[in-house]
C-alpha cells in the first residue's frame, strides 16, 4: 500500500467522504482513504491490443504504478478501445489472473477488474480482487450484481452506446447529460434492487464511449452533477481520443492534456481519476490540494 492511502477499518458513512483526512471508499474488508483530491487508479491493461502501448503489462508493470503512488489497480484482459472486439470469458482469465495473484502476494493495494463478465469477476475475487469496473454498467451479464452485493464488492457503471466495435457510429443526443445521468441513475437504481450498498456505486460517465467532442466537454465539465451527486464519480480521460482532438497530439503526446483534463474534472466533482501516468496525475493532485 502506498504512503498515501491509509486502510481504515469499521469506517461508517457514505461511499466517499470528504473528511478532514480525505476521501474514502468503502471495500469488502476495510476501507481506503486518500488526502488528495481524488484517488488515482491505475491502469494495467493485460492485453495485447489496448490503444496505448504504455499500459500494456503484468504484474511489474501493476507494482510500478503502486510506487507511483496508485491508490487503485484496474487491471482488464479486454480491451474496450473504439473498434476493438470482445474476448471469451476464458481468455479474459487467463490474462488477467495471474497478474492478480502476484499483485496480491506483494501488495496490498486495492485491485479493480475492468470486466463485464460473471466469470471473470469470481475468478479474480479468488485472487483476491476487490471492485468491479463494469462498461456495460452490469447490463451484459445482471448477474454479476448480486455477486457484487454478496461479496460487499464497489461496483463502478460505466455510460456507453452499443459495443466498441460500432459505438462511435452513434454519437447524437438531445441533451448528453441528461441521458447519461438518467441511463446511469436507472444502473444504480437496478444494483440498488439486487443488493449492492449505494455506499459502494461509483459512477462513470463513459468518456468516448459513443460521444463526440461536444458530448465529452459538457460531462467533463458538469461530472459532479451525474445523478445529483449520490454517487462517486470515476473520471476515465488518460490520453483518450478527446484530448487528441483539444490538443492536436497523438496518443504518445497527451500527457499534458489530460493532466489538464482531469483536474478540470476533479474540481467539478470527480472524486476518482483513471490514469497510465499515475506519478504525474499524483503530483498533479497534490499541487492541486494546496491551491484549492
Amino acid at each position: 500500500m502506498n504512503v498515501q492511502t491509509k486502510i481504515c477499518r469499521k469506517q461508517t458513512g457514505s461511499a466517499y467522504a470528504a473528511a478532514d483526512s480525505g476521501l474514502v471508499l468503502h471495500l469488502a474488508d476495510r476501507d481506503i482513504r486518500t488526502s488528495r483530491p481524488a484517488f488515482v487508479m491505475g491502469i494495467v491493461n493485460a492485453t495485447p491490443d489496448s490503444f496505448w502501448q504504455g499500459s500494456r503489462g503484468g504484474a511489474e508493470h501493476a507494482l510500478q504504478l503502486v510506487e507511483e503512488g496508485a491508490d487503485i489497480l484496474d487491471i482488464g484482459g479486454e480491451s474496450s478501445r473504439p473498434g476493438s472486439d470482445y474476448v471469451d470469458s476464458d481468455e479474459e482469465i487467463r490474462r488477467i489472473v495471474p497478474v492478480i495473484r502476484e499483485v496480491r502476494r506483494r501488495s496490498s493495494c486495492p485491485i479493480s477488474v475492468d470486466t463485464r463478465k460473471l466469470a471473470v469477476m469470481q475468478a479474480a475475487y479468488d485472487e483476491g480482487a476487490d471492485i468491479v469496473n463494469d462498461i456495460s454498467a452490469l447490463e451484459d451479464e445482471p448477474a454479476l450484481a448480486e455477486f457484487a452485493a454478496a461479496k460487499k464488492l464497489p461496483v463502478i457503471l460505466m455510460h456507453k452506446r452499443g459495443i466498441p466495435a460500432i459505438m462511435q457510429k452513434n454519437t447524437a443526443y438531445d441533451d448528453v447529460f441528461a441521458e447519461v445521468s438518467g441511463y446511469l441513475e436507472r444502473r444504480a437504481e437496478f444494483a440498488l434492487s439486487c443488493g449492492v450498498d449505494p455506499d459502494r456505486i461509483i459512477v462513470d460517465p463513459g468518456i468516448g464511449f459513443g460521444k463526440d467532442m461536444a458530448a465529452n466537454i459538457r460531462l467533463i465539465k458538469d461530472c459532479g452533477q451525474l445523478c445529483g451527486g449520490r454517487f462517486m464519480v470515476l473520471m476515465a480521460l488518460s490520453r483518450k481520443t478527446c484530448i487528441g482532438d483539444m490538443t492536436g497530439c497523438p496518443v504518445q503526446e497527451r500527457l499534458y492534456g489530460t493532466l489538464a483534463a482531469d483536474m478540470v474534472a476533479v474540481q467539478a466533482g470527480a472524486s476518482m481519476v483513471r490514469v497510465h501516468d499515475v506519478k504525474a496525475a499524483v503530483d498533479t493532485l497534490h499541487v492541486l490540494s494546496y491551491l484549492s
